[in-house]
Formats: C-alpha cells, structure tokens, sequence
C-alpha cells in the first residue's frame, strides 16, 4: 500500500479522478443541447380545385372524387414530408408510434384529414409487433379535429369577428388597396367575361387561378385565354389576396383576431414542454390544415414572404434545452420537397432564438380576450339578460296564479257568511 505522502500515489489518484470526470462529464458534452418539442404546422397535399368558374368546360364530373378532395399526388406531397420529417427527427422521435410523444389535429375537411393520415404513414411505418397485417405497410394512428363551426384554432379567417370586417372594409378603402383594383380594371374585367362570373374582384380571382392551376397541373386543357401572362398576373392577385386577408394594412390588429390564436396555442405549449421533465412526455404536435393557416401564422410572425404556401410546406418550431438549461426557439420552412427547410427568423431576435425573447416579441399579437377584442357581444350579458326575464316571467306567472286564486275562494264563500277574526269572537 502506498503511503500518503508518495507523489506516485497523488499522481494516480488524480488522473483516476480526471478520467472518471471525465467519463461521467462525455455524454453531457456529446448531448449539451438537445431537442425537446416541435410544432408543425402544415398545408394538405395536391387537391382538386374548389370549384369552377360558369363557363368552365371541366366541372365536379372531371374529378374523380370531385372538388376541394386530396388527389393521389397530394397524398404522396404528405407521405414524402412525413418520411422527411422522420429523418430530421430521427433520434428524437421514438422509431415506433408511441402515443405519448405525438398528437395531431386536424380541420375537419377531407383533404386535410387524409393529409394528415398519409404524412403519419411516411413518418411511422409499422415495424416489428406493429405490423398488424404484413400485407398492409400502415397503421391507423389517431387525429383528432372539432367540427368546422366549432374550430376556433385552425380555420381561417376566425369569426365571427366585428372588429375584424371593419379591419377589412378599412383596408378596402386603402391606397394600396383602390390603386391596385384600378390598375387591373380592364383585366378583371376580362377575366369576367371569359370565365362567366359576374362580381370577378381582388378577393374573388383567386378561384380562376387556383381552377386554372389545378387543371394544369392534372394536364386539364387550359382555354385559349389563359396564356401564360394571364396566368402570370392572376397568380400576382392571388397573392395579393391572401396577404389582404391578414395585412397590408392593421396587420398587428388583425394577427391578434387571427393568426396570434394560434401563435398563443404554440407559446402555451413551448411553455408547457420545458416546464415538464418527463422522458415520456409529448414531443410533438403538428397542425394539418390550409395554405390560409399557415399564411395566418406567418403573418402574425412576420415572417411571411409573399407567396401563397405550396402544397405540404411546413412551418417548424423547435424548441431546445442549451446545456446552460435555457430555452430556445428555431423556426424553419419547408416549402419543397426533397431541399432542406429555410431558416426563418423572428424579427428582433437571432435564429436561434432565447425563449424568453421568443415570447416578449410576439405579445403585440396575442388577444388577451378574443371575444372582447373582436367586439362580440358579450355572451354573459347576454345570459344575464335571458335569465333576469325569465325571472320576472316565473314572477309574473306566480302573481297571476295568487291573483286568481284569492278570486277563487271569494267566490267560493256562501252568501252572508262574514269571517269573524278570533280576537272577535272572544268577546262576544
């Protein structure tokens, strides 16, 4: 045994201890920051168009499923993203469904609905005791969704909403909106003629375009008409209404009525995440929904770029732990298949963004009572209202019941009979 006072001995023991430090310290350093939630929220596959305009010669008939329905293509777009997504989360996700790391929720329209199952196909194929027929390389895996009337999270634009339609008729009156309904006069005009719709305007156009396109992209026959500038500038309107939606003028007033909903829903759950330490606990949510959708979310980001989201684009939220314990956000934008997602970046603040930070920006975007700021009347008033009626109803009714029957016993006494009071008969 070494005495204590051996320099060979000291020597030992402390390299003994550095390699053990540094043993224990290796997995910290190899996995310092690590991922801990993610948000997605994308838009359905290929579809159908949503209608047709009167002269159009392809109508619902030409669909196979007719119209606003997810074609095969659009399923692909989503099975594509979903295997995508397994492969940049790889090692977060666990390689099997597990139904306590994911949750998805859906509009309730067909197209999204299936969106949303054929990108869980691509991004959980059965495996091992999860094959449930061998023939079969899927798996049904839950998505939930709120009847559209009831959907205040997800279809947009949220309403009803006073303050939001005298946001737009505003914005109707805007410079930028009259100039730009002047400049294409003569076009819009046209395009009434050739296509038989009567009130054809900046905020209706988009449908010519989107029948067009989808005829197009299904090698449909266009009509002479429809060159290649046509289309041209009914895609520049197009944009342009999609940003009159949620911009060009009031934007912040009209994120908090409608984009900032669902911004708050992100916030709550980023909060939610790094305040729960649990291996087992939700690692992801994603949102199946509309180019509408995302175009809300981006617009109340201020982050959008002007052009309507493709097919399957997918905004991305990742929140990570840095190895200080600090939260931070990164956002990205898969907008085409097969290239990576482009980095956004919340204004004010780094890509890499603290989450503290991430949140302080965006509160000038967050209602603090939709239905308040919206000017809805205020339901409990309304109760309040409808419950003091009915009371003095019941009140009335009792009165007019006591009324008849005090009427009912006068009648009832003989003739002559006159009640004696006690006080009375006792000194008679």
């Amino acid at each position: 045994m070494a005495a204590k006072n051996d320099p060979s001995s000291g020597s030992l023991g402390g390299i003994t201890t550095l390699l053990l430090g540094l043993a224990v310290a290796a997995p910290l350093l190899t996995q310092a920051r690590q991922l801990r939630f993610v948000t997605l929220v994308y838009r359905h596959g290929d579809r159908s168009p949503v209608k047709a305009y009167p002269k159009d010669v392809f109508q619902e008939s030409a669909w196979p499923q007719g119209f606003g329905q997810l074609t095969q293509v659009g399923m692909k777009q989503q099975w594509v993203l979903g295997q995508e997504l397994r492969k940049r989360y790889e090692g977060f996700l666990n390689e099997s469904y597990n139904r306590h790391e994911i949750y998805v929720r859906s509009t309730d329209v067909d197209r999204t609905l299936m969106s949303a199952e054929a990108n869980l196909a691509g991004l959980f194929p059965p495996e091992g005791s999860q094959i449930f027929n061998p023939n079969i390389t899927w798996q049904p895996i839950p998505v939930h969704t709120v009847p559209s009337p009831e959907d205040q999270l997800l279809k947009f634009p949220l309403s009803p909403c006073p303050l939001y339609q005298k946001l737009q008729e505003e914005t109707r009156q805007s410079a930028e909106y009259v100039n730009r309904t002047r400049d294409n006069m003569k076009f819009l005009h046209m395009v009434a003629n050739e296509t038989g719709i009567a009130d054809c305007s900046l905020e209706s156009v988009w449908s010519v375009y989107d029948t067009l396109f989808c005829e197009k992209s299904h090698n449909l026959s266009l009509p002479a008409w429809a060159n290649a500038d046509v289309l041209a500038q009914l895609k520049e309107l197009k944009d342009f209404g999609f940003e009159f939606l949620f911009g060009v003028q009031h934007q912040v007033q009209k994120a908090r009525l409608q984009g900032g909903v669902l911004v708050d829903r992100i916030l709550k759950n980023m909060s939610a995440a790094a305040q729960d330490s649990h291996s087992d606990e939700l690692k992801l949510i994603a949102y199946s929904a509309h180019d509408t959708t995302v175009i809300a979310l981006q617009m109340a980001l201020d982050v959008y770029n002007g052009k309507q989201a493709p097919y399957a684009s997918c905004h991305m939220f990742e929140l990570y732990q840095e190895e200080t314990g600090n939260f931070t956000v990164e956002m990205y934008f898969r907008n085409e298949s097969g290239k990576p997602p482009v980095p956004l970046s919340l204004p004010g603040c780094d890509h890499r963004c603290p989450m503290e930070e991430f949140q302080r920006l965006l509160q000038p975007v967050i209602p603090m009572d939709w239905e308040r700021e919206c000017q809805i009347p205020c339901k409990a008033r309304d109760t309040e209202v409808i419950i003091g009626l009915a009371a003095c109803g019941s009140l009335l009714f009792l009165l007019v019941l006591l009324l008849l029957m005090v009427l009912f016993r006068q009648k009832s006494q003989p003739p002559g009979y006159q009640q004696v009071s006690i006080g009375e008969e006792q000194q008679t």
